[in-house]
C-alpha cells in the first residue's frame, strides 16, 4: 500500500467516445418503445433520490433532464474512474474523502449523478438511465482505454452499461446487482406495471442482460462484496465473477454489510482497488 493511500485509509472509513461500440441500432427497439422499467411504480418503489448542494462541474444533457455531475482531472494522463453510486446516495456523499482516495490511488474522477438525485433534474427511470451512461460517455469523449467504470449497489448497473456500451479498460462492482429484475420483483408485480411476467422478463432480457454485457466487456474485474450483504446477496457477486472475462477477481469480505463493507474493510478494500488499477495495462 502507498504512503499516500495509507494517509487516506486513516481518513475515509459530443460526437461518440474514441474507440466506443455503436450498439445504437441494437438497442432501439427498447428505447422506442415504453418500458416497463421506467414505470412510475418502478420509479417510486426502487429509487431514493435526494437533494445535495454538492459542487457541480459536469453538467449533462439528457432526454428529459439535465444530471449534475462531478469532475476532478489532476493530470489528464492519467486514467479516469467514473463512479456510480448508490441507491438513497447522492455524490455528496463522496466528496471530499472518496474522491481524495481515489485521487491518491492515481487517476482523476468523474462521479456521475442519476436523475432526480443531487442538483440533478428529472425523475429516475431505471432503462432511460442506461441511455443517460452512453450520454455521459459523449459528454467526456474519453478513450476506453482510460476509462475505469465503477459502480456501487444500484450503480453497478450502470457501471455495466459503460463497459459494455462505450468500453473500458478496468470495472469495479462493489455490492453489484447480477439480476437485476429480482431487485425489481421484490417491489412491483409486473400487473402493476401493465405487463405480463413473460413480457417483463423479455424486457430485461433486453437491457439488463448483464451476463451478455460482461461478455462484452474486454478489460479486467474486480468485484467487491461483504459476505454478510442482507440486501444484495453475496451470491450476486459469485455469478458476475463466473461471467466475467479473464483478467477477473473476486473480493469477498467478511466485516462489514451492504453499506458498511467499504469502511469496515477500508485497508483491504482499498489496497485491492490500488493492485486493481496498477494491473491494468499502461
Amino acid at each position: 500500500m502507498s504512503a499516500a493511500l495509507q494517509v487516506a485509509v486513516t481518513r475515509a472509513p459530443r460526437g461518440r467516445p474514441p474507440g466506443a461500440r455503436d450498439d445504437r441500432a441494437r438497442y432501439d427497439g427498447a428505447v422506442r418503445s415504453p418500458d416497463p422499467f421506467d414505470h412510475p411504480v418502478v420509479s417510486a418503489r426502487y429509487f431514493f433520490p435526494r437533494p445535495d448542494d454538492c459542487l457541480c462541474t459536469l453538467e449533462v444533457p439528457v432526454d428529459g433532464a439535465v444530471l449534475a455531475c462531478r469532475r476532478r482531472v489532476v493530470d489528464p494522463a492519467r486514467r479516469t474512474v467514473v463512479f456510480f453510486h448508490g441507491n438513497g446516495e447522492v455524490v455528496g456523499d463522496y466528496v471530499p474523502d472518496f474522491e481524495n482516495i481515489l485521487l491518491g490511488l492515481g487517476v482523476n474522477v468523474v462521479f456521475a449523478e442519476y436523475r432526480g438525485y443531487g442538483r440533478s433534474t428529472g425523475t429516475p427511470k431505471m432503462a432511460a438511465m442506461l441511455d443517460d451512461v452512453l450520454a455521459l460517455a459523449e459528454a467526456l469523449q474519453l478513450p476506453p482505454a482510460r476509462v475505469i467504470a465503477y459502480g456501487r449497489s444500484v450503480g453497478s448497473i450502470y457501471a455495466l452499461e459503460w463497459a459494455a456500451r462505450a468500453g473500458a479498460a478496468g470495472l469495479v462492482l462493489e455490492s453489484g446487482i447480477a439480476e437485476p429484475l429480482e431487485r425489481v420483483l421484490l417491489r412491483a408485480d409486473p400487473r402493476e406495471l401493465g405487463v405480463s411476467a413473460r413480457e417483463l422478463r423479455e424486457a430485461a432480457a433486453r437491457r439488463f442482460d448483464h451476463r451478455a454485457k460482461l461478455a462484452r466487456h474486454r478489460g479486467a474485474t474486480l468485484i467487491l462484496h461483504a459476505r454478510r450483504d442482507q440486501l444484495v446477496d453475496v451470491s450476486h457477486a459469485e455469478r458476475l465473477h463466473a461471467w466475467a472475462r479473464a483478467p477477473r477477481r473476486l473480493e469477498v469480505f467478511a466485516r462489514g454489510d451492504h453499506n458498511s463493507v467499504m469502511q469496515l474493510n477500508a485497508r483491504e478494500y482499498f489496497a485491492a482497488l490500488e493492485r486493481f488499477f496498477a494491473s491494468l495495462s499502461p
